[in-house]
């Protein structure tokens, strides 16, 4: 067992001794003759690549198995979440449902007169040129295509303002973010009424609001259709923050991303009359 020991360690510091011997080979090789490393790296490349092709083969077949292994966990736990939004989603339907077959009922015992259905026109928001105004835009609809001052101009996603100028190509829109503008607004759960003032940034305020305890951020908000300038329910935005008396509202509309917008038209001639027809327009065509 000693001789065979013995021989072993010799084997060992051999082997050593000639893989050292072996690289400071290939070093000077290397440094004399680059061109023939060069072939040599590259035969043995060629030789090997279809051994690390066979060798790669299982390791990205596990691999796509565990990524699916993965996906079906998400799968599964997307699929639990939409089962459980849609059971909501069917509850709410169903409670929609019950409440508008009251409601109908309702208006057939009171004998409520429904509202009336707006006409509209739509038109492009284009770049403002400047005016009286500090928040306003141009919109390419006049008084050829039926727009008047007063109406009601809002997007998809809520109240925008109204027009304050109307030329016979193009007409302006006063946003609710100018200090110019004055809302009548409601408060949709608690009914409290207010006024929604523009400060000429992009969060205007409520206020001669009577209750304000019962005010939170996230309570929406509404037109109230109170004196005739707006009708009313058309949605405002929403309360951001309440602080040291004052109340500011996020609009649900986002002035820098208004393409088309809509002009109502209630029949109604709201706070801005139309000059009469010996007076000129006082925007520009």
């Amino acid at each position: 067992m000693s001789r065979f020991g013995a021989m072993k360690v010799a084997l060992h510091r051999l082997a050593f001794v000639v893989l050292v011997v072996a690289a400071f080979g290939l070093m000077l090789l290397g440094k004399a003759d680059t061109v023939l490393v060069a072939r040599l790296s590259h035969t043995v490349t060629d030789a090997l690549a279809p051994v690390l092709e066979v060798m790669s083969k299982p390791a990205a077949s596990v691999g796509a198995v565990m990524n699916n292994i993965r996906e079906l966990a998400a799968i599964r736990e997307e699929n639990a979440r939409l089962r459980e939004e849609n059971q909501r989603l069917l509850r709410w339907q169903t409670l929609a449902r019950q409440l508008q077959v009251e409601n109908q009922r309702l208006r057939e015992l009171s004998n409520l007169v429904p509202d009336p259905r707006p006409g509209y026109i739509t038109g492009r928001i284009v770049a403002d040129t400047g005016g009286v105004f500090a928040r306003s835009l141009l919109v390419t609809a006049g008084a050829r295509d039926g727009a008047r001052k007063g109406q009601v101009v809002v997007a998809a996603e809520g109240l925008v303002g109204r027009l304050t100028e109307v030329g016979h190509r193009s007409s302006r829109v006063l946003l609710l973010t100018d200090i110019n503008s004055r809302v009548p607004v409601i408060m949709e759960e608690s009914r409290a009424r207010a006024i929604l003032l523009g400060t000429n940034d992009n969060q205007p305020e409520l206020a001669f609001l009577k209750a304000k305890t019962g005010i939170s951020p996230g309570d929406r908000i509404v037109t109230s259709g109170v004196a005739g300038a707006f009708p009313p329910g058309i949605p405002v935005g929403v309360v951001a923050s309440v602080d040291e008396g004052h109340i500011r509202v996020e609009l649900f509309i986002e002035e820098g991303r208004l393409e088309l917008v809509r002009i109502l038209d209630f029949g109604t001639e709201g706070i801005v009359a139309d000059p009469g027809p010996g007076t000129p327009p006082d925007a520009t065509e």
